[in-house]
């Protein structure tokens, strides 16, 4: 669905919006057409985290922050597997659960969680989204898991109190889209009010 998702969006900037795309294409980015282009007609590349953590491992790249499974991936991380292991958008499955929100549902294995990302090139994360637990004695069992008195959360507990359907969602980072739609470098670039020195009015 998220990769439908945002096939739709780049195809539809591609078909209403040519003469800006064109524009940016040869003032800003002379590969930005083609690389739309390419995120429309391929498939996107769909793998575990614990299979990318071992793809980072293994590839013998130096990076700023240290790879460990259970640890959260960085931005660094994530565009060494779209933009050069795989060269294509990633859509990572199954986090640990620490590093996750307490309402993830979790895997049977009791490690991860049903979580996904999905992964632009020049921009990293675009969407993540997962399935929510709807079961009330796992969600109140993982609260306490995590610490979080019941007390102040009783609001999101009382969902399930009287009984929910399975359900997941997940959210698009808009700014994001732009950037990548645009080619703009920096996404201060594409924020209609960015927050800048000196220029935040509240």
């Amino acid at each position: 669905l998220a990769e439908d998702f945002l096939k739709y969006l780049v195809r539809y900037a591609l078909e209403h919006c040519m003469d800006d795309l064109e524009f940016l294409n040869k003032m800003y980015d002379n590969e930005l057409i083609e690389r739309l282009k390419f995120v429309t007609g391929n498939d996107f590349k769909r793998l575990t985290y614990t299979e990318a953590v071992e793809i980072l491992k293994a590839s013998g790249q130096k990076f700023e922050y240290p790879v460990d499974w259970g640890t959260d991936l960085q931005s660094e991380h994530e565009r060494f597997l779209v933009e050069k292991h795989f060269m294509k958008p990633v859509i990572l499955t199954d986090y640990p659960k620490q590093i996750k929100a307490f309402y993830m549902k979790q895997n049977e294995d009791g490690k991860t969680v049903r979580a996904m990302d999905v992964l632009f090139p020049r921009i990293g994360e675009i969407i993540g989204g997962s399935q929510r637990e709807e079961v009330l004695e796992k969600l109140t069992n993982r609260c306490h898991e995590m610490e979080i008195p019941e007390k102040d959360i009783w609001w999101y507990l009382d969902t399930r109190k009287f009984g929910t359907a399975p359900h997941a969602g997940f959210g698009l980072g808009f700014e994001r889209l732009i950037l990548f739609v645009t080619g703009m470098a920096n996404i201060r670039d594409v924020i209609p009010f960015p927050r800048t020195p000196q220029n935040a009015e509240f």
